[in-house]
């Protein structure tokens, strides 16, 4: 995946307003672009979209963009966006990752990069099988418990609209974030689009991609495998069991499970298992284990998208 941190000359970027009907029309960007730059039309030599939103809260629809501008000579070819993962080693250190939604999927890439195995152990079915299993939630009102439009391969988004933008302000690297989808073979609409979506029609698509980078570079992924209880050794966390009397061993397990497995935050407290949220950065990672002295406070954890349980004297 290309270096969000690597030095590079900062390109030159124009934000312009147009009317709905002229926002298409190429020179009347360019024109646009050369009024905001005081200079020619003619030194205008390409422009490069990098941002699009629509402003429809008057009578008059504008659309603001975003260009990336070749000011008297062309822009340097974007380079393609592929999914590349170095490959664990086989005494890589494992990582138990407990869930395989998007801070799940998000999560196991990371580990690849840092030269760590990730483990997924998801309760739900993978995406093609998952989609049956929403029927009888619409035609009966019957919900499978491991397997709906909470649980399974991608998370709740999967089949529930796919929208990719967010409030809040702690965005992290976002970029990065979508041309990791791009190069899935989400479409690359997403990377200028100010509320970019997939669609439950493609998303299914871009998760499975997705499982199979994180399995072709080494990485394991479970499906219809439930985590029951954590296995804790000398007040350290050891590893995870299943329902079905699988051990999956490690001292490092990430919680990606979202805010409906409820069971999860209940056995972390029955197991006076403390947590605390953890971010997974784009370059780094704190690896600095939770202490678990304490018992964790289960609303807070339930609020978490991503939480690493990790137990220490």
């Amino acid at each position: 995946m290309p270096d969000a941190f690597s030095d590079h000359i900062e390109p030159t970027l124009v934000d312009i307003i147009l009317p709905l009907e002229q926002s298409e029309d190429t020179e009347a960007q360019k024109a646009a672009v050369a009024a905001k730059l005081n200079t020619k039309i003619s030194q205008i030599v390409e422009l490069r979209l990098r941002k699009h939103s629509i402003d429809a809260r008057q009578r008059t629809i504008k659309v603001q963009l975003r260009f990336e501008v070749g000011v008297g000579e062309s822009l340097a070819p974007e380079p393609e966006l592929h999914p590349k993962y170095p490959t664990a080693s086989s005494d890589a250190k494992n990582v138990i990752i407990v869930g395989c939604g998007p801070a799940g999927l998000f999560a196991a890439l990371r580990c690849l990069e840092l030269g760590l195995k990730p483990i997924i152990l998801e309760r739900g079915k993978d995406a093609s099988a998952r989609r049956f299993d929403l029927g009888p939630i619409l035609k009966e009102g019957r919900v499978i418990e491991d397997s709906n439009y909470c649980f399974g391969e991608g998370g709740a988004g999967t089949f529930s609209d796919g929208k990719l933008y967010t409030r809040a302000t702690k965005r992290g690297p976002v970029r990065t974030i979508y041309e990791t989808l791009v190069a899935h073979g989400a479409p690359e609409r997403i990377l200028i689009d100010a509320h970019p979506h997939i669609g439950s029609n493609l998303l299914p698509k871009v998760v499975m991609a997705m499982r199979e980078s994180i399995r072709s570079a080494g990485g394991e992924v479970y499906f219809g495998t439930k985590v029951e209880s954590f296995i804790i050794h000398e007040r350290k966390m050891a590893g995870v069991r299943t329902t079905d009397g699988r051990e999956f061993l490690s001292g490092q397990v990430i919680l990606a499970t979202g805010h409906s497995a409820r069971d999860i935050y209940e056995q972390l407290h029955a197991q006076k298992v403390r947590t605390r949220a953890d971010t997974v950065r784009s370059r780094r990672t704190d690896r600095t284990p939770a202490s678990t002295d304490r018992q964790p406070s289960i609303p807070h954890a339930a609020r978490s998208g991503a939480l690493r349980a990790i137990a220490r004297s």
